[in-house]
């Protein structure tokens, strides 16, 4: 597990997936077969590495990426490093024969994304990139009713993602995210990082990408970086895309870290269509029939007597909802082991690539622009 020592590689994928996973006895794929991770950590830091292990009770850790690439113990080799770096350790990663498991995005250039695709197909080595929030669990109930076609035909989507991440000017509101995420020439940008994620959240649910729109902001100039130092922002902190499917689903993706939230959670998306409407949320899930649809009519001379929020019915639980992270490594340790199907790999990872480059070509040259084919 490469570059695990910051904030999304500790949190989602060393504590709450392959610790999760060893504590509750391993992933048990049959009566007499359980798949028990073995993680060690690498990366530059000795120290960090080592308060890592400590804290999380991972009994190995070295900077020296090499031997643990040459060693037999280890058959996947996990990045969450920045993207700039993913590349190298990926090649490294090839040429040892590991299997590839990274986060998104997998690079910041389509060629880039689809050449390292290339080189695990070439060499044979199975490989997959991170989309958690297909088994998102407000997602999930979501994509339940649509299965059952309890929306008709869908006819638009609208999402509103992101929160207000400070500037670290004020000593009592510190930064929530790492300064690199605002600086171009270190992979930053939220196109970048985000229309990776709505691009396989549309292609699964709602049908492939056709064409995008986008433009993109750099609504704060200056921030604070980790050691107090002010800093040029070179990167966009808000993206407003607009993306249609070969399906002629509408869709609308606001993405941005200054705006503040007056929405049932960080992330939110209503889809509409033509026999029934979802909020869906990270995990909760509201919908409206048409059936319950109320009729409203226009006339701002009056309070509005129809409350709009009580027409919902949230969707209830109807099984356990794992952490989204946590099931797609358990799916990705059963393909390694066992050869199951595990559709999103590196290629697929690198059509997140492609839209989040062409919606920076967008919004360059404010145009709508084609999504080929990959």
């Amino acid at each position: 597990m490469n570059g695990v020592t910051g904030r999304m590689g500790t949190n989602q994928h060393l504590i709450r997936s392959i610790k999760a996973i060893s504590d509750q006895g391993g992933l048990k794929v049959s009566d007499d077969l359980t798949l028990m991770p073995d993680p060690i950590l690498t990366g530059r830091s000795h120290d960090k590495l080592a308060a890592l292990a400590a804290r999380t009770g991972v009994s190995k850790f070295t900077t020296d990426l090499d031997s643990a690439l040459a060693s037999p113990d280890y058959e996947i080799f996990f990045d969450a490093s920045g993207t700039l770096q993913r590349a190298g350790f990926i090649e490294r990663a090839v040429k040892a024969k590991k299997a590839i498991y990274c986060e998104k995005p997998t690079a910041v250039e389509t060629s880039e994304a689809l050449r390292l695709a290339k080189l695990c197909e070439d060499a044979g080595v199975k490989n997959g990139v991170v989309q958690d929030k297909l088994w998102l669990t407000g997602i999930r109930k979501f994509k339940l009713l649509r299965d059952q076609g309890f929306f008709g035909r869908i006819l638009s989507v609208r999402g509103e993602f992101g929160y207000w991440v400070f500037t670290g000017e004020h000593a009592d509101q510190p930064i929530q995210r790492p300064s690199w995420n605002y600086r171009k020439e270190d992979g930053g940008g939220i196109i970048v990082d985000m229309l990776c994620h709505w691009r396989y959240v549309i292609d699964n649910l709602f049908g492939p990408v056709k064409s995008v729109s986008c433009l993109g902001a750099t609504h704060l100039p200056k921030r604070v970086d980790e050691k107090g130092k002010t800093y040029d922002c070179t990167s966009d902190d808000a993206c407003y895309a607009t993306i249609e499917t070969e399906t002629g689903v509408v869709c609308q993706f606001n993405s941005s870290w200054t705006v503040r939230v007056r929405r049932d959670d960080l992330f939110t998306m209503q889809v509409d269509g033509t026999h029934g409407s979802a909020i869906v949320g990270l995990r909760k899930c509201w919908v409206q029939s048409l059936g319950s649809t109320p009729r409203p009519i226009w006339n701002p001379d009056i309070d509005q007597p129809i409350d709009f929020f009580g027409g919902w019915q949230e969707v209830p639980d109807c099984t356990t909802y794992d952490n989204a992270f946590k099931i797609q490594w358990e799916e990705f340790l059963k393909h390694v082991a066992l050869d199951t199907p595990f559709p999103w790999t590196l290629r697929e990872g690198a059509k997140g690539v492609q839209l989040a480059e062409l919606g920076l070509k967008s919004w360059e040259q404010r145009q709508w622009l084609d999504v080929p084919s990959l």
